[in-house]
């Protein structure tokens, strides 16, 4: 392993629930060993990408009851397209160059599975995307 890769991996944090076995698909065992340490480990930058997106869309985000919220979350990283290629972009740079191979041979179900983790971290957090609160 390169000295890139060595420290990308040194740095994930380890996720106990993360169990791979004998019987995992290959996708879920790239989601597992790869995707959720990384969206773990971007998780703050996420929360604060989100509320830049809620500030450039007129606050609005915050008029909405907490149903309207999740489902604003939902709809902006489903829809926009920008936002969605930008979250895309900070995990897969936290790949290794092995695991960009594996991403890119099922690239359009790996980035299905990318945003719904996003997308559940968020809804999850949605405290957290509060104006008043800084991460």
């Amino acid at each position: 392993m390169d000295q890139r890769s060595s420290h990308l991996v040194e740095i994930r944090p380890e996720i106990a629930s993360a169990k791979v076995n004998p019987e995992t698909s290959s996708d879920e065992s790239f989601q597992n060993v790869t995707l959720r340490p990384i969206i773990k480990l971007q998780n703050p930058l996420f929360i604060e990408v989100f509320k830049n997106y809620i500030r450039k869309h007129k606050d609005t985000f915050y008029e909405l009851s907490l149903e309207g919220q999740m489902s604003y979350i939902e709809k902006a990283i489903q829809k926009d397209i920008k936002l969605r290629n930008s979250l895309k972009g900070m995990i897969i740079g936290h790949f290794t160059v092995n695991e960009y191979r594996t991403y890119i041979r099922n690239s359009s179900a790996l980035n299905k599975r990318m945003m719904n983790m996003v997308i559940h971290r968020l809804k999850d957090q949605i405290q957290l995307l509060d104006r008043n609160v800084l991460v």
